[in-house]
Formats: structure tokens, C-alpha cells, sequence
């Protein structure tokens, strides 16, 4: 038997026990090692406040409806099984065709807090870690490939200064990214351990949110003239309106939070009107159209492994908490009040670390 993480209710998690699905000869059953926590997306589960709940998700005409509207039910309800999008687990059984994927061999790739999975032996192949690299940092696959993302669709040019609002994990990861492409990177965050490990990562500068007049700030740093793009990571509508007053006229912001409820705090007929900013959603679900032929989301989440494990990309540190799977109610309980002090969280399943 395995095991999964259910969401039962808003602000109540449990540890499920689940059956072994059957094993094809074409595929093999990977045993997890660890599952990082998304803190932004599965938050929005926990708390109650994710948009499907309560609404029905159109996908033909993508737009979101009120159930009353199509007769038809909230898109999601409670429990909620198999959520969970940054997995690294090993390959412990193989079926009869599935070539030079061979137990042992560490996995990275998505699948839920669950202890166990069953994939195509060519999704596993597609996926390995190279031998010597520590596990752990496969289950940034899909949460370094949303930051690749945000950076592609920020358009980076070399000598360019980018501001990046909120030090999470995806902002640290952004951050770092930004500066692989050739910008100078000023930071922004209230909490002053997620600002030290951003400069110690090669961010130029520091600032704290909770000082007033962050645009005034960055315009200090950058002569007078704003940030030439920002990236709001915090979801936060405060956040982006900073984010906005912080660059350059015809400037642009990219914006990749998971932003919950009214836009409370943004105020577009003040430096988004005046200084005729191009603000852009980036999100995991697509690519920009111009390079949707050549870049997809498994490409995302190579190239960013590729530079993990080269070295140009530091993930490891990111991770400030490890706790096994049974402690999941706990895990939550903990993000859902304060996130200070913590960056990634990350679930360690027993079965795969045998």
C-alpha cells in the first residue's frame, strides 16, 4: 500500500492510504523520495481561497463561470487528492520492455505527495538525474521551470536592471535566472534572511518592503531612471502597484503571482496610466507566443535541471525544511500562518529513502 496527501476540507490534511496500480511492460513504478511543496498554489487548497472552489472553469472558451450560470458544479470540491507538483522519487521496480531504465536509477519529475507512482519507462528516461547530484534537487523541476518562464517572458537584455518583488522560492529562483541572462537585479522582501540569501546569490541590491517609497528607491539605484522590467513574484496586488511605481516609462512587469480575491492596494490611474507600463501574466500553462515553437514545458523543466546540476543555478539552499509525509497537517498549518523563516518546504517519504 502507498500513501497520499488529501486535502479533506479547508485547513484540514491527511495522509490517505492508497493501492499499487498494476505495472504495464512499458512502464516502471518510481518510489518517492522527496515532495516540495508549492506554497503559493496549494496554499490556495488549503485555505479555501483557489478559484475552481467556487467557480466553474470554462476550458473551451477559458473563462471562468458561476456554476448557477451553466447548471454544471464549482470545477473542484472537497477532498482534493493528488495535488503536489515537485517530485523526485527511485525507480524500485521495472517492467518487461522498458530498455535501459533500471532500478536504482533517481527520477525527477511530477506526480503528487503521493509515496508511490507507475509512469512510461520514457517519461523516466526523459527525467534522470545524473548519478552524484542529491536528490532533493529534483523537485524543482516544475517550480524552476515557472521561474524560466517568468524570465523568457520578461524578454532580459544584457546591461538591462530587473526588480524582483518577493523572495520566496520562485523569487530567489527568478532572481538568480534574471542575472544568468544579463541583468543587474535589485531585490525586494520584508523578511531580512531571504533578502541575505538573495545578495549572497548574486543579487546587486537590497531593499526592505517595508520601507516606503520602494519606486523612489530603485530610481535612486538606477540614476533617476526605473527598473527597464520588474518581476512580481509575491501575489500580492500591493506588491505589483510597487512593482508598477518601480520601472521606467513604456517599461514592462511581469507579473507571475497566484493573486487571491479583489485587487485591493492596485491603483492603475496612477503610474501604470501616466507611465504607459506594459504589464504581462506569466504562467506555467503556456509560453509566450512567439516561442511556442521551439520552448514548452518539458524543455522548461530540462534546461532548468541542466543548470542545476552544472552548477549555475543553486537550489539546494532553497530548501529550510524537510518533514516526513505523516507530519503533512502540521507542514501546512505552519505555511498557512507564517512563512517567515521558511523558503521550501519539503515532504521525505520513508518507503523511498530505504
Amino acid at each position: 500500500m502507498g500513501q497520499f496527501v488529501r486535502f479533506e476540507s479547508p485547513k484540514s490534511v491527511t495522509v490517505v492510504e492508497e493501492k499499487d496500480e498494476e505495472l504495464a511492460p512499458s512502464e516502471v513504478r518510481i518510489a518517492t523520495l522527496f515532495s516540495g511543496i508549492s506554497a503559493g498554489t496549494e496554499l490556495s487548497y488549503y485555505r479555501g481561497t483557489n478559484p475552481y472552489l467556487d467557480k466553474h472553469w470554462d476550458a473551451d472558451q477559458r473563462i471562468f463561470r458561476q456554476p448557477s450560470d451553466d447548471g454544471g458544479a464549482a470545477s473542484l470540491s472537497y477532498p482534493i487528492d493528488g495535488k503536489g507538483s515537485e517530485e523526485v522519487g527511485v525507480v524500485v521496480e521495472v517492467g518487461a520492455d522498458t530498455g535501459d531504465v533500471a532500478p536504482g536509477d533517481v527520477v525527477w519529475g511530477k506526480w503528487g505527495h503521493r509515496s508511490r507512482t507507475v509512469k512510461p519507462a520514457e517519461y523516466a528516461r526523459r527525467r534522470r538525474l545524473p548519478v552524484g547530484t542529491k536528490p532533493v534537487v529534483g523537485i524543482f523541476s516544475q517550480i524552476a521551470a515557472i521561474g524560466l518562464n517568468v524570465v523568457l517572458d520578461a524578454d532580459i537584455h544584457v546591461g538591462e536592471t530587473v526588480v524582483v518583488f518577493g523572495l520566496g522560492v520562485l523569487g530567489q529562483i527568478v532572481a538568480q535566472l534574471a542575472r544568468l541572462n544579463g541583468a543587474e537585479v535589485i531585490v525586494v522582501d520584508p523578511h531580512d534572511s531571504r533578502l541575505e540569501i538573495a545578495k549572497s546569490l548574486g543579487a546587486a541590491d537590497t531593499l526592505a518592503a517595508d520601507e516606503r517609497q520602494i519606486g523612489e528607491r530603485v530610481r535612486e539605484l538606477t540614476g533617476g531612471r526605473g527598473a527597464d522590467v520588474a518581476l512580481e513574484v509575491t501575489g500580492s496586488y500591493r506588491g505589483l502597484h510597487e512593482a508598477i511605481r518601480s520601472v521606467s516609462y513604456s517599461a514592462r512587469v511581469v507579473a507571475a503571482g497566484f493573486f487571491q480575491g479583489d485587487a485591493t492596494g492596485l491603483v492603475l490611474g496612477e503610474e501604470f496610466h501616466h507611465n504607459r507600463i506594459d504589464l504581462k501574466c506569466s504562467q506555467i500553462s503556456g509560453v509566450s507566443p512567439q516561442l511556442s515553437y521551439r520552448w514548452n514545458e518539458e524543455r522548461l523543466q530540462r534546461t532548468v535541471m541542466d543548470l542545476a546540476t552544472s552548477g549555475r543555478l543553486e537550489l539546494e539552499r532553497l530548501v529550510t525544511d524537510v518533514v516526513p509525509v505523516e507530519r503533512a497537517a502540521e507542514a501546512f498549518d505552519r505555511l498557512d500562518r507564517s512563512r517567515e523563516g521558511v523558503l521550501q518546504m519539503v515532504f521525505q517519504f520513508e518507503e523511498g529513502a530505504k
